[in-house]
């Protein structure tokens, strides 16, 4: 009756109660507010509004990029960074199956047959051959079964915890993916930036070119001094030899881009284009939607999970465990008969074993899952910290930069103007070409500092995307159920190539 009381308990759960652990949020972004942009001069960038507006699973369209778009499609398909991850997802599915076998027996069957002989001793208790030797043949067919009753929640907690790790690569999957797509926008954009920078040395040069062709002819003529020349051949030169350095950077970026869509460097080009895209407003909503929008949130949220039934397996090792055993079978020394009900066979067997003492491993055990729980708690809330950090430094960064680009084009103009002013008393003979040179040298780093400006501003707005989660949804993480079915498997495996 011992035995079958304990068979009433199996389902007894004797794992702690998992529920999330409440996390500070703010009731909006500081750097988000209107405040933040009040007084700021036209053209500084802002959230869009309503500010509960979200992304998109496509986020990368709102930067209005078709070759941005196309490249972000291939990378889907083709990152094999990307396709590591989901075989991590798939492995993980198949650790919950390995996990729900511990529900079932464990049935084998040893079929053999056994020959044994004698000498002449033993013919009075056996058969004899021609040469005086007794032989005797067994055959038999046994089968076997045992099955360890889930007492305690022991293997339902192992599934559970398995079903949690699989939805912690699912979500590992989906913040690789982001990844992925947000360095794919940023390259890209920054080899934009490479063209627009070779862009303005393409000018520069062209106009270096001018004003040495001028100050040649006015050398010729007598006017101009010979040290002018020197001074614009300088000048030229240095602009073309930094000119052609762009090419590194571009190419580097470009070898970058083909990596990430899955394809040899050496079969792909992308097309000259000066980067004029400006970032779009982007919504960014308010914090506690980072919860639900993060798949690194997600990931660490699921992480407590797995860690909180792990607590409840070695719990369930304080209690005793039941083993059922059943054996049966076929066994005769005459194969004619062997499949006749008197060589029908069995026997039926339960044991049941509790650990007295153990020198304090199944406490030492616990405590050190428990706390593996609590530095799981830990990393989840730094996380979250990280991710409203994230939101902050990229919306301000955005902010700030739209108004350095305002200001960085003013001084371009005045850059301009000056270098004209200069070249105009240079020929007049009012000025030394050597203001010239001043102003060249003023303007192309104002021109430079004014791309690089652009090329921020257009990571900061990638990044920014990356930060609110890019469109992802918690609800798009398959549920504990989804990851044993056969069909989600199937559905899964059939979305990559």
């Amino acid at each position: 009756m011992g035995v079958f009381a304990v068979v009433l308990l199996a389902g007894c759960n004797v794992g702690p109660k998992y529920s999330r652990p409440a996390v500070a949020v703010p009731d909006g972004f500081k750097e988000g507010l209107p405040a933040a942009y009040r007084g700021a001069p036209p053209g500084t960038w802002q959230p869009a509004q309503p500010q509960d507006a979200a992304l998109k699973g496509k986020w990368w369209e709102v930067f209005g990029e078709p070759e941005l778009n196309w490249l972000e499609e291939r990378l889907d398909v083709n990152n094999q960074n990307i396709a590591v991850s989901f075989q991590n997802f798939m492995a993980a599915r198949a650790q919950v199956e390995i996990a729900r076998a511990g529900y079932y027996p464990t049935v084998s069957v040893n079929p053999g047959v056994t020959s044994t002989g004698g000498g002449s001793a033993a013919v009075a208790s056996a058969g004899a051959t021609s040469s005086g030797i007794a032989v005797s043949n067994v055959f038999s067919i046994p089968i076997e079964a045992s099955w360890a009753p889930d007492l305690w929640d022991r293997v339902r907690n192992t599934v559970r915890a398995f079903q949690y790790a699989a939805q912690v690569s699912a979500a590992d999957l989906e913040n690789e993916r982001l990844t992925e797509q947000g360095a794919l926008a940023a390259f890209y954009f920054q080899l934009r930036g490479q063209d627009a920078l070779q862009d303005v040395y393409d000018h520069t040069i062209v106009a270096d070119k001018q004003a040495l062709e001028y100050t040649r002819a006015q050398a010729l003529t007598g006017v101009g001094p010979e040290q002018a020349v020197a001074q614009a051949e300088v000048t030229l030169a240095n602009a073309d030899a930094a000119g052609i350095g762009v090419a590194t950077n571009r190419a580097i970026y470009e070898h970058a881009i083909a990596t990430l869509i899955g394809q040899p460097a050496s079969a792909f080009a992308m097309p000259v284009k000066v980067l004029a895209t400006p970032p779009p407003p982007i919504p960014v909503g308010i914090p506690s939607q980072l919860l639900q929008r993060r798949p690194d949130i997600a990931a660490a949220e699921r992480t407590m999970a797995q860690a909180n039934a792990l607590i409840g397996v070695q719990k369930a090792a304080y209690y005793p465990s039941l083993n059922l055993v059943a054996s049966g079978g076929l066994q005769s020394s005459n194969l004619g008969t062997l499949f006749s009900l008197p060589a029908l066979f069995w026997s039926l067997g339960a044991s049941l074993s509790e650990t007295i003492f153990d020198g304090g491993l199944r406490g030492a055990t616990v405590d050190q899952y428990v706390a593996q729980y609590k530095a799981d708690v830990a990393a989840y809330r730094q996380t979250v910290l990280t991710a409203f950090q994230q939101v902050e430094d990229d919306v301000a960064t955005l902010r700030i930069v739209s108004q350095q680009i305002d200001r960085q084009a003013v001084a371009v103009k005045a850059a301009q103007r000056y270098l004209d002013i200069s070249m105009a008393q240079y020929q007049t003979g009012l000025g030394p070409y050597l203001n010239v040179i001043t102003a060249q040298t003023i303007l192309l780093g104002d021109q430079q500092t004014l791309v690089t400006l652009r090329v921020s501003e257009m990571t900061a707005a990638v990044q920014l995307v990356q930060a609110l989660g890019g469109g992802w949804d918690v609800a798009k993480l398959p549920e504990p159920s989804d990851v044993t079915s056969k069909e989600a498997a199937r559905q899964a495996a059939s979305t990559r190539p």
